[in-house]
């Protein structure tokens, strides 16, 4: 397990860290408009899942926003995701106000089931570490990422190269 750290301080996370070769494990999360939506939605599709903490956060929004811009050149054939606990009105609240419409945005917040199917859930803070999964058509994990240090930015040209592996 990977030891992750959030403003220096070490964090414990829930769940079992998943990796390359693993087979993706079924969630359900929340949209915007408070429907459930499944990993099983996006069967057929390759997926790349973009999990960060609070939208209300500088290094968050960047990161939706860069991932927003990199979805647009993808096309249909790729299900850019981004998920967190944030409620599902501040996702959309935030969405709306940048401009982000390429993502699909999900709230893990109700039932923790993708923090805890794939080891991002915070425990001290409730919330979903930082990083990156990339999933492709069968539902194989190709490409994971746990940001060492929860404050920094992912690795957005390792998880595009994943990406483009698959495409």
């Amino acid at each position: 397990m990977k030891t992750i750290t959030f403003g220096g301080n070490p964090i414990t996370l829930i769940g079992e860290q998943v990796k390359p070769g693993d087979k993706a494990l079924e969630f359900t999360a929340i949209d915007n408009s408070l429907k459930p939506v499944k990993l099983s939605d996006f069967k057929g599709k390759i997926k790349l899942i973009s999990i960060f903490p609070s939208i209300d956060t500088s290094v968050c929004s960047v990161q939706n926003h860069k991932f927003n811009k990199l979805a647009s050149e993808f096309g249909s054939n790729v299900a850019f995701i981004a998920i967190s606990n944030d409620l599902p009105f501040a996702l959309k609240r935030f969405c709306g106000a940048e401009g982000i419409d390429n993502l699909v945005t999900l709230s893990d917040h109700r039932d923790l089931e993708f923090g805890t199917n794939y080891g991002f859930l915070i425990k001290e803070l409730r919330l979903l570490a930082r990083g990156v999964i990339v999933i492709d058509r069968n539902d194989v994990i190709r490409y994971v990422e746990y940001v060492p240090e929860i404050g920094q930015e992912p690795n957005y040209d390792e998880a595009i190269k994943a990406l483009n592996e698959l495409v």
